[in-house]
This record gives C-alpha cells, sequence and structure tokens, in this order.
C-alpha cells in the first residue's frame, strides 16, 4: 500500500494530524522578476504551540553560489534533503533541472525518502521549482512560488506588487513576507533573504 492511499484512509482528524506538521513553522518565497531571482524566508521555528526560535536560517547558497535552496517542513528532514539536493547537482554537474527531476523521482520511489516532511524551492539564473513529499515537481507560470504556512498569502502579495509596480525583485519579497507576517501566526518578520542574477 503506498503513502497516498494510506493517507487517504485515515479519518479527517488525523489525516490533518499528518500534514500539519510539514506545512506550520514557516514561509518560504521565491520571486523571479526584472532580471533577479530571489528567495525568502522568515525566521520562526515552533514547537507545538511554542515559539522556539526567532532566527532560523531556512535558505542556503549551494553549487557554489550558483543555486539557491529553501524549505518547509522538519528540519532534520529538510537536512537531509539539502544534502541529496546538492549531491545531484554535483553528479549532473549544476543542471538545476535534471538535479530537481532525479531527486523528485527518488523521493517519489525511495521508501525512506517518502517518509520526510519537507517541501523545498530551487532556483537558479533559469528556473525555479518547487518539489514536494509527494514526488510532485512544479515550475511556476510567472516565477513566483511559495511554500509553508503563509506561502499562499506571501505569493499572492508578491503576484500584486510584481503586476502592479515597479519595484524591484528584493522589495518585492522582502514586503509580501511582511504582509505574511501580518496574517500568519506561524511566520515572523525576521527575514533571510538571498538573491542572484537571473537570465530568463
Amino acid at each position: 500500500m503506498s503513502s497516498v492511499d494510506t493517507i487517504e484512509m485515515l479519518p479527517p482528524s488525523r489525516f490533518l494530524d499528518t500534514i500539519l506538521p510539514m506545512i506550520h513553522a514557516t514561509t518560504i518565497l521565491a520571486v523571479r522578476h526584472g532580471g533577479r531571482v530571489v528567495l525568502a524566508s522568515d525566521g520562526q521555528v515552533t514547537l507545538g504551540d511554542a515559539i522556539v526560535k526567532h532566527g532560523a536560517r531556512k535558505i542556503r547558497r549551494l553549487y557554489n553560489d550558483r543555486v539557491l535552496a529553501g524549505f518547509a517542513g522538519s528540519a532534520a528532514d529538510s537536512f537531509a534533503l539539502f544534502s541529496r539536493f546538492e549531491a545531484k547537482l554535483d553528479q549532473y554537474r549544476g543542471n538545476l533541472e535534471r538535479s530537481a527531476v532525479e531527486l523528485a523521482k527518488d523521493w517519489r520511489t525511495d521508501r525512506a525518502l517518502r517518509r520526510l516532511e519537507a517541501m523545498l524551492i530551487v532556483a537558479d539564473e533559469r528556473a525555479t521549482f518547487l518539489l514536494s513529499g509527494t514526488g510532485d515537481l512544479i515550475e511556476p507560470d510567472d516565477g513566483i512560488v511559495g511554500i509553508g504556512s503563509g506561502g499562499a498569502y506571501a505569493v499572492a502579495a508578491a503576484r500584486a506588487l510584481a503586476r502592479h509596480t515597479q519595484i524591484d525583485a528584493h522589495v518585492i519579497a522582502e514586503v509580501a513576507m511582511g504582509i505574511a507576517a501580518e496574517i500568519c501566526v506561524y511566520t515572523n518578520s525576521t527575514l533571510t533573504i538571498e538573491e542572484i542574477a537571473a537570465t530568463a
């Protein structure tokens, strides 16, 4: 029986218990706009109903600073995925798309990986991808994507700013994350923002 089948058979309360730890406690936002790629995260870490850290770093630069990666979910699981993804980047000589595809395949088929509760956003100068624990690999149409409990709020704010203002990607990400922090109780305003040049 697959993990999907198992989740579908759970009663509603158990289903929520299964997915909430993965989506709580963070917001990660990627913005590709105006020739720049920005990845932003908040710093809050929660344990149950308590805030245990305000300044966690949930974004890393990989492959000689050419790739940005951010995670939402269990810290231990996310670091395990970072290691796997970094190994893929080395294996495929920095080819982001190939590395993301191969990690998504492993995530879907490897029994140990399927148990990891995390999501990743990865980006380089050419592309941005979201990788989920179900093996999904998604490239956003407009270059803006978010994960975590405040991800939808940050994405909505970033899209509005990108479409209706002339501000750059860094400011878009910063303002959008601030708006998400005002709405989502699992997101704070202690931000980490990383940026690289974009060619697409």
